[in-house]
Protein backbone atom coordinates (compact mmCIF):
# COMPACT_ATOMS: atom_id res chain seq x y z
CA UNK A 1 0.00 0.00 0.00
CA UNK A 2 1.33 3.45 -0.89
CA UNK A 3 2.09 5.83 1.95
CA UNK A 4 -0.35 8.73 2.17
CA UNK A 5 2.42 11.23 1.60
CA UNK A 6 3.15 9.67 -1.80
CA UNK A 7 -0.41 9.14 -2.98
CA UNK A 8 -0.51 12.21 -5.23
CA UNK A 9 2.90 11.75 -6.85
CA UNK A 10 3.11 10.84 -10.57
CA UNK A 11 4.09 7.18 -10.07
CA UNK A 12 1.73 6.44 -7.18
CA UNK A 13 0.27 2.97 -7.77
CA UNK A 14 3.29 1.71 -9.71
CA UNK A 15 5.25 -1.18 -8.19
CA UNK A 16 8.94 -1.61 -8.95
CA UNK A 17 11.06 -4.64 -8.10
CA UNK A 18 14.71 -3.61 -7.99
CA UNK A 19 17.47 -6.21 -8.09
CA UNK A 20 20.18 -3.57 -8.00
CA UNK A 21 23.55 -3.25 -6.34
CA UNK A 22 26.04 -0.42 -5.78
CA UNK A 23 24.95 2.87 -7.40
CA UNK A 24 23.42 3.02 -10.89
CA UNK A 25 20.33 0.80 -10.57
CA UNK A 26 19.78 1.68 -6.88
CA UNK A 27 19.84 5.38 -7.82
CA UNK A 28 17.22 4.70 -10.49
CA UNK A 29 15.11 2.86 -7.92
CA UNK A 30 15.55 5.73 -5.49
CA UNK A 31 14.32 8.26 -8.06
CA UNK A 32 11.34 6.06 -8.91
CA UNK A 33 10.51 5.86 -5.20
CA UNK A 34 10.79 9.63 -4.99
CA UNK A 35 8.28 9.89 -7.83
CA UNK A 36 5.82 7.83 -5.81
CA UNK A 37 6.47 4.24 -6.85
CA UNK A 38 6.48 1.39 -4.36
CA UNK A 39 9.97 -0.09 -4.65
CA UNK A 40 10.85 -3.57 -3.41
CA UNK A 41 14.62 -3.87 -3.21
CA UNK A 42 16.00 -7.39 -3.45
CA UNK A 43 19.24 -7.89 -1.49
CA UNK A 44 21.49 -10.87 -0.93
CA UNK A 45 22.26 -11.99 2.62
CA UNK A 46 25.15 -9.55 3.02
CA UNK A 47 23.15 -6.69 1.62
CA UNK A 48 23.86 -4.15 -1.11
CA UNK A 49 27.57 -3.47 -1.65
CA UNK A 50 27.13 0.18 -0.69
CA UNK A 51 26.20 -0.88 2.86
CA UNK A 52 29.92 -1.51 3.44
CA UNK A 53 31.26 1.61 1.73
CA UNK A 54 33.14 4.05 3.92
CA UNK A 55 34.36 6.02 5.58
CA UNK A 56 31.06 7.58 6.72
CA UNK A 57 28.59 5.23 8.41
CA UNK A 58 25.03 5.65 9.66
CA UNK A 59 22.97 3.04 11.52
CA UNK A 60 25.42 0.30 10.61
CA UNK A 61 25.56 0.99 6.88
CA UNK A 62 27.61 3.26 4.68
CA UNK A 63 26.12 6.73 4.34
CA UNK A 64 26.12 6.09 0.59
CA UNK A 65 23.54 3.34 1.04
CA UNK A 66 21.20 5.74 2.82
CA UNK A 67 21.67 8.32 0.06
CA UNK A 68 20.61 5.82 -2.63
CA UNK A 69 17.99 3.67 -0.96
CA UNK A 70 15.55 5.69 1.10
CA UNK A 71 11.88 4.98 0.58
CA UNK A 72 12.40 1.34 -0.43
CA UNK A 73 11.37 -1.98 1.08
CA UNK A 74 14.19 -4.47 1.51
CA UNK A 75 13.64 -8.19 0.98
CA UNK A 76 16.48 -10.67 1.35
CA UNK A 77 16.43 -13.39 -1.31
CA UNK A 78 19.14 -15.68 -2.66
CA UNK A 79 18.31 -16.03 -6.34
CA UNK A 80 20.68 -19.01 -6.58
CA UNK A 81 18.24 -20.92 -4.36
CA UNK A 82 15.37 -22.29 -6.52
CA UNK A 83 12.73 -21.72 -3.85
CA UNK A 84 13.74 -18.12 -3.20
CA UNK A 85 14.11 -17.47 -6.93
CA UNK A 86 10.54 -18.75 -7.37
CA UNK A 87 9.44 -16.24 -4.71
CA UNK A 88 11.05 -13.44 -6.70
CA UNK A 89 9.34 -14.60 -9.90
CA UNK A 90 6.03 -14.74 -8.04
CA UNK A 91 6.48 -11.15 -6.83
CA UNK A 92 7.35 -9.90 -10.31
CA UNK A 93 4.58 -11.76 -12.12
CA UNK A 94 1.81 -10.94 -9.68
CA UNK A 95 2.64 -7.42 -8.54
CA UNK A 96 5.41 -5.66 -10.51
CA UNK A 97 4.89 -3.02 -13.15
CA UNK A 98 8.64 -2.62 -13.51
CA UNK A 99 11.57 -4.97 -12.97
CA UNK A 100 14.86 -3.08 -12.67
CA UNK A 101 18.24 -4.78 -12.39
CA UNK A 102 21.97 -4.40 -12.95
CA UNK A 103 22.91 -8.06 -12.78
CA UNK A 104 26.28 -9.02 -14.17
CA UNK A 105 26.03 -9.22 -17.98
CA UNK A 106 24.89 -12.62 -19.18
CA UNK A 107 23.70 -13.85 -15.80
CA UNK A 108 20.01 -12.92 -15.91
CA UNK A 109 19.20 -15.67 -18.42
CA UNK A 110 20.23 -18.47 -16.08
CA UNK A 111 17.69 -17.23 -13.53
CA UNK A 112 14.96 -16.64 -16.14
CA UNK A 113 15.12 -12.94 -15.28
CA UNK A 114 15.89 -11.89 -18.84
CA UNK A 115 13.30 -9.66 -20.57
CA UNK A 116 12.24 -12.36 -23.00
CA UNK A 117 11.42 -14.86 -20.27
CA UNK A 118 9.70 -12.34 -18.02
CA UNK A 119 7.66 -10.61 -20.70
CA UNK A 120 6.59 -13.93 -22.21
CA UNK A 121 4.75 -14.57 -18.95
CA UNK A 122 3.74 -10.93 -18.33
CA UNK A 123 3.61 -8.91 -21.58
CA UNK A 124 2.73 -5.65 -19.81
CA UNK A 125 5.90 -5.71 -17.71
CA UNK A 126 8.55 -3.04 -18.16
CA UNK A 127 12.00 -4.61 -17.77
CA UNK A 128 14.89 -2.17 -17.33
CA UNK A 129 18.41 -3.55 -17.63
CA UNK A 130 21.26 -1.32 -16.47
CA UNK A 131 24.52 -2.55 -17.95
CA UNK A 132 28.16 -1.59 -18.15
CA UNK A 133 29.31 -1.46 -21.79
CA UNK A 134 25.82 -1.88 -23.29
CA UNK A 135 23.65 -4.82 -24.31
CA UNK A 136 25.35 -5.32 -27.71
CA UNK A 137 28.90 -5.21 -29.06
CA UNK A 138 32.17 -7.05 -28.37
CA UNK A 139 32.41 -5.80 -24.76
CA UNK A 140 28.78 -6.31 -23.76
CA UNK A 141 29.59 -9.19 -21.37
CA UNK A 142 32.18 -7.24 -19.36
CA UNK A 143 31.44 -5.71 -15.95
CA UNK A 144 32.15 -2.05 -15.37
CA UNK A 145 32.15 0.75 -12.84
CA UNK A 146 31.96 4.53 -12.95
CA UNK A 147 35.73 5.26 -13.06
CA UNK A 148 36.25 2.67 -15.81
CA UNK A 149 33.67 4.43 -17.96
CA UNK A 150 35.04 7.88 -17.24
CA UNK A 151 38.35 6.48 -18.50
CA UNK A 152 37.05 4.51 -21.48
CA UNK A 153 34.82 7.32 -22.75
CA UNK A 154 37.53 9.96 -22.73
CA UNK A 155 35.97 12.02 -19.93
CA UNK A 156 39.14 11.67 -17.85
CA UNK A 157 41.28 12.93 -20.72
CA UNK A 158 39.31 16.17 -20.58
CA UNK A 159 39.33 16.47 -16.79
CA UNK A 160 42.15 17.93 -14.69
CA UNK A 161 45.06 20.25 -15.35
CA UNK A 162 47.05 20.31 -18.57
CA UNK A 163 50.22 18.24 -18.30
CA UNK A 164 49.00 16.36 -15.23
CA UNK A 165 47.56 12.88 -14.81
CA UNK A 166 43.94 12.29 -15.90
CA UNK A 167 41.39 12.98 -13.17
CA UNK A 168 38.07 11.32 -12.39
CA UNK A 169 35.16 13.62 -11.56
CA UNK A 170 34.78 13.68 -7.79
CA UNK A 171 31.18 12.44 -7.92
CA UNK A 172 29.79 9.41 -9.70
CA UNK A 173 28.47 11.26 -12.73
CA UNK A 174 28.26 8.11 -14.87
CA UNK A 175 26.49 5.99 -12.25
CA UNK A 176 23.96 8.69 -11.42
CA UNK A 177 23.54 9.68 -15.05
CA UNK A 178 22.82 6.08 -16.02
CA UNK A 179 20.24 5.85 -13.26
CA UNK A 180 18.59 8.99 -14.63
CA UNK A 181 18.49 7.59 -18.17
CA UNK A 182 17.00 4.39 -16.78
CA UNK A 183 14.25 6.39 -15.08
CA UNK A 184 13.56 8.34 -18.28
CA UNK A 185 13.28 5.04 -20.15
CA UNK A 186 11.03 3.46 -17.53
CA UNK A 187 8.69 6.45 -17.29
CA UNK A 188 8.52 6.67 -21.10
CA UNK A 189 7.73 2.95 -21.33
CA UNK A 190 4.99 3.29 -18.72
CA UNK A 191 3.50 6.19 -20.67
CA UNK A 192 3.51 4.09 -23.85
CA UNK A 193 1.93 1.22 -21.92
CA UNK A 194 -0.99 3.49 -21.08
CA UNK A 195 -1.62 3.97 -24.81
CA UNK A 196 -0.73 0.58 -26.28
CA UNK A 197 -1.23 -1.80 -23.32
CA UNK A 198 2.18 -3.43 -23.86
CA UNK A 199 5.34 -3.48 -21.78
CA UNK A 200 8.87 -2.79 -22.93
CA UNK A 201 12.50 -3.72 -22.54
CA UNK A 202 14.56 -0.69 -21.58
CA UNK A 203 18.35 -0.79 -21.80
CA UNK A 204 20.68 1.77 -20.31
CA UNK A 205 24.40 1.48 -19.66
CA UNK A 206 27.30 3.26 -18.05
CA UNK A 207 29.19 3.57 -21.33
CA UNK A 208 26.25 4.99 -23.26
CA UNK A 209 25.77 7.57 -20.52
CA UNK A 210 29.45 8.49 -20.54
CA UNK A 211 29.37 8.86 -24.33
CA UNK A 212 26.30 11.09 -24.00
CA UNK A 213 28.21 13.33 -21.57
CA UNK A 214 30.92 13.58 -24.25
CA UNK A 215 28.46 14.98 -26.80
CA UNK A 216 30.17 18.35 -27.24
CA UNK A 217 33.66 16.83 -27.21
CA UNK A 218 32.67 14.31 -29.88
CA UNK A 219 31.03 17.04 -31.96
CA UNK A 220 34.23 19.10 -31.75
CA UNK A 221 36.32 16.10 -32.81
CA UNK A 222 33.99 15.30 -35.70
CA UNK A 223 34.27 18.90 -36.87
CA UNK A 224 38.01 19.45 -36.71
CA UNK A 225 39.71 16.14 -35.81
CA UNK A 226 41.16 17.57 -32.59
CA UNK A 227 40.69 15.31 -29.55
CA UNK A 228 40.68 18.19 -27.06
CA UNK A 229 42.66 18.52 -23.86
CA UNK A 230 42.50 19.35 -20.16
CA UNK A 231 41.76 22.87 -19.00
CA UNK A 232 41.41 22.44 -15.25
CA UNK A 233 38.28 24.22 -14.07
CA UNK A 234 37.85 25.75 -17.53
CA UNK A 235 36.55 24.44 -20.82
CA UNK A 236 38.02 24.16 -24.30
CA UNK A 237 35.58 26.44 -26.09
CA UNK A 238 34.94 29.52 -23.86
CA UNK A 239 37.33 32.00 -22.19
CA UNK A 240 36.97 33.12 -19.44
CA UNK A 241 34.94 30.28 -18.01
CA UNK A 242 36.92 28.88 -15.07
CA UNK A 243 37.97 29.26 -11.43
CA UNK A 244 40.25 32.08 -10.35
CA UNK A 245 41.93 32.39 -6.97
CA UNK A 246 40.48 35.04 -4.70
CA UNK A 247 41.90 36.14 -1.33
CA UNK A 248 40.15 33.30 0.55
CA UNK A 249 39.58 30.57 -2.01
CA UNK A 250 38.44 30.18 -5.58
CA UNK A 251 35.52 31.55 -7.56
CA UNK A 252 34.20 30.58 -10.97
CA UNK A 253 33.64 33.34 -13.51
CA UNK A 254 31.61 32.58 -16.62
CA UNK A 255 31.77 35.25 -19.32
CA UNK A 256 30.25 33.02 -21.96
CA UNK A 257 29.99 35.70 -24.68
CA UNK A 258 31.69 38.92 -25.74
CA UNK A 259 29.04 41.11 -24.13
CA UNK A 260 29.62 39.48 -20.74
CA UNK A 261 33.37 39.73 -21.17
CA UNK A 262 33.04 43.49 -21.68
CA UNK A 263 31.08 43.68 -18.41
CA UNK A 264 33.73 41.61 -16.67
CA UNK A 265 36.51 43.87 -17.92
CA UNK A 266 34.63 46.88 -16.60
CA UNK A 267 33.91 45.20 -13.25
CA UNK A 268 37.59 44.39 -12.83
CA UNK A 269 38.58 47.97 -13.57
CA UNK A 270 40.06 47.28 -16.99
CA UNK A 271 37.47 48.23 -19.63
CA UNK A 272 40.30 48.50 -22.16
CA UNK A 273 40.53 44.69 -22.30
CA UNK A 274 37.25 44.51 -24.21
CA UNK A 275 38.67 46.72 -26.95
CA UNK A 276 42.01 44.91 -27.20
CA UNK A 277 42.11 42.79 -30.39
CA UNK A 278 43.73 39.99 -28.35
CA UNK A 279 40.67 39.73 -26.10
CA UNK A 280 37.75 41.38 -27.91
CA UNK A 281 36.23 38.11 -29.17
CA UNK A 282 35.97 34.65 -27.75
CA UNK A 283 38.06 33.32 -30.65
CA UNK A 284 40.81 35.81 -29.77
CA UNK A 285 40.60 34.96 -26.08
CA UNK A 286 40.94 31.26 -26.90
CA UNK A 287 44.18 32.09 -28.72
CA UNK A 288 45.41 34.18 -25.78
CA UNK A 289 43.95 32.10 -22.96
CA UNK A 290 47.02 32.15 -20.71
CA UNK A 291 47.49 35.91 -20.95
CA UNK A 292 43.92 36.93 -20.16
CA UNK A 293 43.64 34.31 -17.41
CA UNK A 294 46.76 35.72 -15.77
CA UNK A 295 45.44 39.29 -15.96
CA UNK A 296 42.09 38.33 -14.45
CA UNK A 297 43.82 36.24 -11.78
CA UNK A 298 45.96 39.16 -10.63
CA UNK A 299 42.90 41.30 -9.93
CA UNK A 300 40.86 38.51 -8.36
CA UNK A 301 43.46 37.88 -5.66
CA UNK A 302 42.89 41.34 -4.21
CA UNK A 303 39.52 40.53 -2.59
CA UNK A 304 37.51 37.70 -1.03
CA UNK A 305 34.99 35.46 -2.74
CA UNK A 306 32.12 37.22 -0.95
CA UNK A 307 33.36 40.59 -2.18
CA UNK A 308 33.52 39.41 -5.77
CA UNK A 309 30.14 37.71 -5.60
CA UNK A 310 28.44 40.91 -4.47
CA UNK A 311 30.47 43.05 -6.88
CA UNK A 312 29.80 40.86 -9.92
CA UNK A 313 26.12 40.52 -9.03
CA UNK A 314 25.87 44.26 -9.47
CA UNK A 315 27.14 43.89 -13.03
CA UNK A 316 24.90 40.95 -13.84
CA UNK A 317 27.94 38.68 -14.20
CA UNK A 318 27.65 34.91 -13.59
CA UNK A 319 29.93 34.02 -10.69
CA UNK A 320 29.98 31.37 -7.96
CA UNK A 321 32.29 30.51 -5.12
CA UNK A 322 33.98 27.13 -5.23
CA UNK A 323 32.41 25.77 -2.06
CA UNK A 324 33.15 22.90 0.25
CA UNK A 325 30.44 20.38 1.07
CA UNK A 326 30.05 22.11 4.44
CA UNK A 327 29.53 25.50 2.79
CA UNK A 328 26.93 24.08 0.41
CA UNK A 329 25.15 22.32 3.28
CA UNK A 330 24.89 25.53 5.31
CA UNK A 331 24.19 27.97 2.49
CA UNK A 332 20.98 30.00 2.64
CA UNK A 333 20.10 29.06 -0.95
CA UNK A 334 20.35 25.34 -0.17
CA UNK A 335 18.13 25.83 2.87
CA UNK A 336 15.63 27.91 0.89
CA UNK A 337 15.26 25.16 -1.70
CA UNK A 338 14.35 22.65 1.01
CA UNK A 339 16.13 19.95 -0.93
CA UNK A 340 17.76 18.48 2.19
CA UNK A 341 15.44 16.70 4.55
CA UNK A 342 14.68 13.84 6.91
CA UNK A 343 11.55 12.15 8.21
CA UNK A 344 12.40 12.41 11.90
CA UNK A 345 14.99 13.95 14.21
CA UNK A 346 16.75 10.59 14.64
CA UNK A 347 17.73 10.61 10.96
CA UNK A 348 20.33 12.59 9.02
CA UNK A 349 19.59 15.16 6.35
CA UNK A 350 19.83 13.66 2.87
CA UNK A 351 19.21 15.02 -0.60
CA UNK A 352 15.62 14.85 -1.75
CA UNK A 353 14.11 14.96 -5.23
CA UNK A 354 15.51 17.77 -7.41
CA UNK A 355 11.98 18.22 -8.78
CA UNK A 356 8.84 19.99 -7.66
CA UNK A 357 5.25 19.32 -8.70
CA UNK A 358 2.82 22.21 -8.53
CA UNK A 359 5.60 24.14 -6.79
CA UNK A 360 5.88 21.52 -4.05
CA UNK A 361 8.85 19.22 -3.55
CA UNK A 362 7.98 15.61 -2.68
CA UNK A 363 8.31 14.96 1.06
CA UNK A 364 11.47 13.21 2.30
CA UNK A 365 11.35 9.46 1.81
CA UNK A 366 11.28 7.04 4.68
CA UNK A 367 14.67 5.90 6.05
CA UNK A 368 16.67 3.33 4.11
CA UNK A 369 15.71 -0.20 5.20
CA UNK A 370 17.71 -2.82 7.02
CA UNK A 371 18.58 -5.96 5.05
CA UNK A 372 15.42 -8.05 4.68
CA UNK A 373 13.40 -5.67 6.84
CA UNK A 374 10.25 -6.29 4.79
CA UNK A 375 10.45 -10.06 4.25
CA UNK A 376 7.39 -10.61 6.44
CA UNK A 377 5.42 -8.03 4.44
CA UNK A 378 6.44 -9.81 1.26
CA UNK A 379 5.03 -13.10 2.54
CA UNK A 380 1.79 -11.36 3.49
CA UNK A 381 1.59 -9.78 0.05
CA UNK A 382 2.12 -13.08 -1.74
CA UNK A 383 -0.46 -14.77 0.47
CA UNK A 384 -2.92 -12.05 -0.47
CA UNK A 385 -3.22 -10.65 3.04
Amino acid sequence: MQDDVQSDLPLAGITVVELGDSASAPFAGHVLAGLGAEVWKVERAGGDSSRSWGPSQWRGSGAAFHALNRGKRSICLDIKDPVQLATLHDLIERHADVFLHNLRPGSCGQYRLDPESLRARKPALVVCEVGAYGHVGPLNQLPGYDPLMQAFSGIMMLTGEDGQAPVRAGVSIVDFGTGMWAVIGVVSALLRRERRKIGATVNSSLLETAIAWMSIGIANYAADGEPGGRHGSGVAFIVPHRAYEAADGYAIISAANDRLFARLAEALGHPEWAADPKFATNAARLENRKEIDALIGQVMQQHTRAHWQKHFDGFGLPCASVQTTAELYEHAQTKALGILGKTCEEEIDLVGMPLSFDRLRPAPLEPAPDVGQHNAQLQQLLRGQ
